[in-house]
């Protein structure tokens, strides 16, 4: 092994049955990083984090924390999940109604043996960090969205975990308290010393908060890197439609790709093997009649659904192609757009971009 090799904070290969579902899941994460569990609602990013904080029971594989064993079926070793060194921040925040924000941030910390006093005054400087040292006395009742959020995160981090878990933790906020604490909770994680896991299906709070994206379906990681890395070259229906790519796999060719299909796309990159095609829906130009001119790749098609997209008109278009098209509002009244009506959709092929499969 290289002697400069980073060795994780945490090392992970989650394997766990649920029924006919298994989650098979390798996943490391280092000090200081933010990893996001990205996928479709069913994708296994829940059983994940609940695997890791020890609420889930792994059928094979292993969770260490710096280099500690803290579940490993084949060795019959399974650590509590209060001995875990693991904080969590649950979707609905379950903070106490009964305690106030100061005693559910001492809650942890008096948890695991610390006294009274000192747990409180513990409590006290972690409200002071997320800006609410001022409603230390406040039930959970008393607390908007957005401050009941954060003391959730203070509750997590006073306990100061190796391994920092987020569940969802924006879902129940409305759009705009949304918008202000996604911003104050990339602050404190960029903050936390150790590894964090965040699972969400929003990709803006993926792409926002976190340093690494794992995208799962189906149990199984389709896809892992950086924000751009991913976004650029989307390897899953799911992820295309995230970043708002129409997507194709097939055999490329030169400048030609023959998709699975059977429809050859010509593209303006060269390559040969198995390659994806993508390309965004406002390359795709709508038209009454076949057009003429320079696009080399036309196609007929029936408008399957028209809705409202940003400024835009979102067109569903199936055919040769699945394909969504951008227009103007404009341009869907010219065109008369409607569910049912046959158009000719045509793309260039500089605006598609192909890579390998």
């Amino acid at each position: 092994m290289d002697g400069d090799a980073v060795t994780p904070v945490l090392d992970a290969h989650l394997v766990a049955d649920r029924g006919d579902f298994r989650l098979d899941l390798p996943l490391h994460v280092e000090a200081g990083e933010t990893v996001a569990l990205l996928g479709p609602n069913g994708a296994g990013k829940t059983t994940a984090l609940r695997a890791l904080a020890g609420l889930q029971g792994l059928s094979e594989g292993h969770v260490a924390l710096e280099g500690r064993d803290l579940d490993r079926p084949a060795q019959r070793h399974w650590t509590a999940p209060e001995r875990r060194g693991i904080g969590v921040v649950f979707q609905d925040y379950l903070l106490f109604p009964h305690l106030s924000a100061l005693d559910n941030v001492a809650f942890g910390p008096r948890r695991r043996g610390v006294g009274r006093t000192a747990a409180r005054e513990r409590a006290a400087r972690w409200l002071a960090r997320v800006g609410l040292e001022e409603l230390a006395g406040r039930k959970p009742r008393q607390l908007s969205g957005g401050q009941a959020q954060r003391v959730a995160l203070a509750r997590a981090l006073a306990v100061e975990p190796t391994l920092l878990l987020l569940d969802e933790p924006l879902a129940a906020l409305d759009a705009r308290t949304r918008l202000d604490t996604r911003a104050e909770l990339h602050h404190h994680l960029s903050r936390h010393a150790g590894a964090s896991v965040l699972v969400t299906h929003d990709p803006v709070d993926a792409l926002v908060l976190a340093d690494r994206l794992v995208v799962i379906e189906d149990g199984a990681i389709v896809q892992e890197g950086d924000a751009e890395t991913v976004t650029a070259r989307p390897r899953s229906d799911y992820v295309a439609r995230l970043v708002g790519l129409n997507l194709y796999r097939g055999r490329s060719e030169g400048r030609n790709v023959r998709l699975d299909g059977g429809t050859v796309l010509t593209v303006a990159d060269p390559l040969d093997g198995d390659a994806f095609a993508a390309f965004k829906p406002s390359a795709v130009a709508l038209h009454a009649g076949r057009p003429d001119g320079s696009p080399r790749n036309v196609w007929e098609a029936t408008v399957t659904g028209v809705h409202r997209h940003g400024d835009n008109l979102r067109v569903q278009l199936d055919g040769p192609l699945r394909a969504a098209a951008d227009v103007t509002p404009a341009a869907a009244a010219q065109l008369g757009l409607r569910s049912g009506q046959r158009v000719w959709a045509a793309v260039k092929a500089t605006e598609i971009r192909t890579y390998p499969d």
